[in-house]
C-alpha cells in the first residue's frame, strides 16, 4: 500500500508538472543472451515467408467473420482446422467457454513448453468495409475487428508452423501451445484460463497485439488492471400515473450512477471507471422492476483494483436502500496488471531488429495519409524502425487501458510482441482502426511479428539458460513486486451468454460478406476496392 501511495503521488504531481517525471535517459543495457543458431533463425524466417499467402487468407479471412467476445464460433472451426490439418492437437470449450479452445503439438520428449497467443474478438458496432478510407459499414450496426485482432492469431499461426518445421529437422525437443484470447475486448476469459488450470504446465508464454509500431518491452507497463461488474437491481411494477404503488429499479441505477460520478472527485487521478445501462425498463407507463448497469473499474494495482470494486459495491448497496429496492452483481470480467518478463523482452527485441521493419510499398504510404486525412486524423507516416525496448515505468502514471494477458503474466513469464499492422494516429475501439485491417499493410505487418515470434521461441526451445533467467526474473523481480491477487471467487463463472443475441440477429447478415479465397487473391478483390483508393 506504501507503493501503491507512492505512485498515486506521483501521479497527481504529473497533472501539474511540465514533464513527466522519471523519463529514462541514456541507452538502454541490453544483456548479452545465448540464442538458438543464426541458421536455424534464417530458417524460421523463410519458412514463414513461405506462408505470406496463409497469413493473408487468415487475416482476411477472420475479418470477413466479424465475431464479437464469446462468440467466436467460425473462427474457431476456421483456425483448429487448419492447426488440426498440421498435426496440432485441438481441444475445445476449455475453461467451460465454448469459443475457446487449446491447439497443442509436441516434438521429441522433454524441452519446454511454449504457449503462443493472440486475441480474435472483434467490437460491437464497428463494421467496416476493408481498404475505404472514409467510414462506411459492411453491414449497418454489427460488429467489425475495430482493434485489429484479425491480425494476431494468423501471426501465431504462421510462426508456430515455422518453428514446427525447424524442431523436426534439427530434432529440437519441446511443445507448443496455441491458444487464443477469446472476449478480450470484455476481458472476460483470462483469469478463467490461469483459475482452470491451462498454463499450470508451460514454462514461457508469448503474446502478440497489433499496432502501428514493432515493440516489446518488460515490467509495469504504466496500464491498469481492472475488474467488470454488472449490478442488477429488483424492485416492484406499478402504473406509471400511481408510482407510489412500484418501486423503481430504474432509480436506484440512476442513484447508483449519480453516487458514483460524485465519488469520482475523491478517487486517486490513476482510476478509469465507466458504465452503460444494459437494462432499463420496457416502457415509460410502466416502473421498471429490474433495471442493470454494467461498471468497469481500473486502477493500478491489485489492492487498489479491489478497492475501487468494494467501494462500487457499497455504492450499489446505498442506491438499493435508498430506493427500497434489492441489489446483486455478477463479475464479468478481470483483468490483472501486466509485467513484462525482461530476459524474454530482451531476447525479441535483438529479433525485431534482425527482422526489421516491413518494406512499405507507394501504394501502401498513399493508402495509410488518404485514411488519415479522410478522418481528420494526425498525419503520420508508416514506421521506418523498430522501437527501442520499453523500459518498466518507474515514474508517474496516470493508469490507462488493460488487457487480460496481466493474468498469464502473473502465472507464467510472459512478454508483449506489438506489430505494425496498423496505421498510426488512428482511434482505439473505433472503425478508423479496422479500416486498414484486410489490407497489404495488415499481412505485411503479421509477417514481420511471426517472424520475430518464431526466431524467439527458437531461442527459448535451444537456450535453457534464458528459460531459467526468465523464471528468476519472475520469482526475484516480479514477485517481489506484487502476488496474484484477482476478485474472481471459486463461484465465479465467464459470461458466456455475452454477445449471443447480437449474433443470432446479424451473423445472417455477415455471412454473405465471408471471405472466399478459393475465388479471389484478396478481400479487397472480392469487394470491389481498389488500393490504395482513386486519387491518393
Amino acid at each position: 500500500m506504501k507503493r501503491l501511495l507512492q505512485r498515486h503521488l506521483l501521479a497527481v504531481t504529473a497533472l501539474t508538472a511540465v514533464t513527466l517525471a522519471g523519463t529514462v535517459s541514456g541507452p538502454l543495457a541490453t544483456t548479452a543472451h545465448a540464442a538458438a543458431p543464426v541458421a536455424m533463425k534464417r530458417e524460421a524466417s523463410a519458412g514463414v515467408d513461405s506462408r505470406a499467402k496463409l497469413v493473408q487468407e487468415m487475416v482476411d479471412s477472420i475479418y470477413s467473420f466479424a465475431e464479437p467476445g464469446f462468440q467466436e464460433f467460425k473462427t474457431q472451426e476456421y483456425i483448429t482446422t487448419i492447426l488440426e490439418q498440421q498435426g496440432f492437437t485441438i481441444e475445445k470449450g476449455v475453461a467451460g467457454i465454448p469459443s475457446a479452445w487449446t491447439a497443442t503439438w509436441t516434438h521429441g520428449s522433454g524441452g519446454p513448453k511454449i504457449a503462443l497467443g493472440s486475441d480474435v474478438d472483434g467490437l460491437l458496432g464497428l463494421s467496416q468495409v476493408p481498404g475505404s478510407p472514409e467510414l462506411k459499414p459492411q453491414v449497418e450496426g454489427a460488429p467489425g475487428h475495430g482493434e485489429g485482432h484479425n491480425s494476431g492469431m494468423p501471426l501465431i499461426v504462421a510462426a508456430a508452423l515455422a518453428t514446427k518445421d525447424v524442431m523436426q529437422k534439427h530434432n529440437i525437443s519441446g511443445t507448443l501451445m496455441i491458444w487464443p484470447g477469446i472476449a478480450e475486448e470484455l476481458l472476460a476469459t483470462k483469469a478463467f484460463f490461469v483459475r482452470e488450470g491451462l498454463f499450470d504446465d508451460v514454462d514461457a508464454c508469448i503474446f502478440t497485439h497489433v499496432g502501428s509500431n514493432f515493440s516489446t518491452g518488460y515490467g509495469d507497463g504504466g496500464g491498469n488492471g481492472m475488474v467488470s461488474v454488472e449490478y442488477t437491481f429488483h424492485g416492484q411494477t406499478s402504473h406509471g400515473a400511481s408510482p407510489w404503488m412500484g418501486r423503481s429499479a430504474l432509480d436506484a441505477v440512476e442513484i447508483m450512477n449519480t453516487a458514483w460520478n460524485f465519488r469520482r472527485e475523491h478517487l486517486y487521478p490513476t482510476q478509469r471507471s465507466h458504465y452503460v445501462i444494459t437494462q432499463g425498463g420496457g416502457q415509460p407507463n410502466i416502473v421498471p422492476d429490474v433495471a442493470s448497469v454494467w461498471y468497469y473499474f481500473r486502477e493500478r494495482e491489485f489492492d487498489s483494483i479491489r478497492s475501487l470494486y468494494e467501494t462500487g459495491n457499497r455504492i450499489s448497496q446505498a442506491a438499493a436502500l435508498a430506493t427500497d429496492t434489492t441489489v446483486e452483481s455478477r463479475i464479468l470480467g478481470y483483468a490483472a496488471p501486466q509485467h513484462g518478463n525482461r530476459p524474454m523482452a530482451e531476447a525479441a527485441q535483438l529479433n525485431m531488429e534482425a527482422v526489421g521493419m516491413p518494406q512499405w510499398s507507394d501504394a501502401d504510404r498513399a493508402f495509410a495519409r488518404a485514411a488519415q486525412a479522410a478522418n481528420n486524423r494526425p498525419i503520420a507516416p508508416l514506421a521506418t524502425e523498430v522501437s527501442p525496448l520499453r523500459p518498466p515505468n518507474t515514474g508517474a502514471s496516470l493508469g490507462g487501458g488493460s488487457d487480460d494477458i496481466g493474468d498469464i503474466m502473473w502465472k507464467v513469464p510472459t512478454i508483449t510482441i506489438r506489430f505494425p499492422s496498423n496505421i498510426p494516429s488512428m482511434i482505439g475501439h473505433h472503425t478508423t482502426s479496422a479500416i486498414a485491417m484486410a489490407t497489404p499493410i495488415a499481412h505485411k505487418g503479421a509477417v514481420a511479428g511471426a517472424k520475430a515470434v518464431s526466431m524467439t521461441v527458437l531461442d527459448l526451445l535451444t537456450t535453457p539458460k534464458l528459460v531459467t533467467d526468465a523464471k528468476k526474473y519472475q520469482q526475484e523481480v516480479q514477485f517481489a513486486e506484487g502476488s496474484y491477487d484477482p476478485v474472481l471467487t471459486p463461484e465465479t463463472q465467464p459470461a458466456i451468454h455475452l454477445n449471443t443475441e447480437v449474433m443470432e440477429r446479424l451473423r445472417p447478415k455477415i455471412e454473405p460478406f465471408y471471405y472466399d479465397p478459393s475465388k479471389y487473391a484478396s478481400y479487397l478483390e472480392q469487394m470491389g476496392v481498389a488500393y490504395p483508393p482513386a486519387g491518393s
